[in-house]
């Protein structure tokens, strides 16, 4: 049987014994309940039900700690088996008693069933759900033996897959290192032949180099004699050049100088004329206003000797300082 199969017969003893729990404890109390009215002072008549409840309440205690103590395969001892036919045996009499009294067997016979089927019930319950805990157990335990089993073997398979991995390993590192030393060798042997043939190529680019730097020594001497030959030339051509700029240099000087000169006397002949009476014609003004702006004549003096006003005098100063600075500076002197 499957777990599944046991707790499904599990459910149905269960189901069953209270079924019948239940029955006898109703037909119990409809039955010990007008008995006990019977025998009791009118006073307490509603105390009745309380003794079929509490009987019924230690039937039901038995029955429920029973069904636990057996699915966890403890046993409770002697206390229990006490208790569970006291239980029976008192609800046995309470039910038979007034059939009893009144000398029925009949009676006796009917209302002996429920207490005898509830004591048998939880008896056998009880034994049920024992070889059922032990059956349980036993599947237990040969399912912990199988898995166990199982467990040694897959163990087993997997020291022997891990032997035949080492086994393999140690397989792939010899092929491995016989494979790396050959390639060794061939490389030793490769690099003794590159080294041989870089050897022999390093002779040649030696003789190559060699005979390239003779040429090239000869090429530099030749072109260092073109160079000394050339600097001589470049050298007398910049002291021509040197003289020639001199010698124009001196003589724009000259030029420079005699302008200048030229210049001074005619400002010097356009001052020494002295104030007018007559405004001079423009282009003279003009003139004499530049002279009395370059030699640093006031405004109001240039205006005396040239015959025009300040204020056209002093806008031809203006016009002198925008476009003359140097003149301006000259004149500051």
């Amino acid at each position: 049987m499957n777990a599944v199969q046991i707790r499904s017969a599990e459910q149905a003893l269960s189901v069953g014994t209270w079924l019948i729990v239940c029955g006898a404890m109703l037909y119990s109390v409809l039955t010990v309940t007008p008995l006990m009215r019977a025998h009791t002072p009118d006073a307490w008549d509603w105390t009745a039900p309380i003794l079929p409840i509490v009987v019924d309440a230690a039937v039901v205690i038995v029955v429920r700690l029973d069904s636990v103590l057996a699915r966890l395969g403890g046993e409770g001892g002697r206390w229990p088996v006490v208790l569970r036919w006291m239980t029976g045996i008192m609800t046995l009499a309470l039910n038979t008693a007034d059939s009893a009294l009144k000398k029925d067997l009949v009676g006796v016979a009917v209302h002996a069933v429920a207490p005898l089927l509830l004591i048998v019930t939880a008896e056998t319950g009880l034994a049920y759900r024992r070889a059922i805990t032990a059956a349980v157990t036993g599947l237990e335990e040969r399912d912990r033996a199988e898995r166990r089993r199982r467990e040694q073997e897959a163990r087993q398979r997997a020291e022997e897959a891990e032997q035949a991995a080492r086994q393999r390993a140690d397989e792939e590192e010899r092929r491995v290192r016989e494979q790396r030393e050959f390639d060794a060798k061939l490389a030793r042997e490769q690099r003794e032949h590159e080294a041989a043939l870089v050897r022999e190529q390093a002779e040649r680019e030696e003789r190559r180099e060699r005979a390239e730097r003779e040429a090239h020594e000869r090429f530099e001497r030749e072109r260092e004699q073109q160079r000394q030959a050339r600097e001589h030339r470049e050298r007398e051509a910049a002291e021509k050049a040197e003289r020639d700029r001199q010698e124009a240099e001196a003589k724009a000087a000259r030029e420079r100088r005699e302008r200048e000169e030229r210049a001074e006397r005619e400002r010097a002949a356009l001052l020494a004329a002295g104030p007018v009476n007559d405004k001079q014609p423009e282009e003279q003004a003009r003139r004499t206003v530049a002279a009395a702006f370059a030699a640093g004549v006031p405004v109001r003096q240039a205006a005396e000797l040239c015959g025009w006003s300040v204020g056209w005098v002093s806008t031809r100063y203006q016009e002198l300082r925008d476009t003359n600075p140097a003149a301006l500076e000259g004149a500051s002197r």
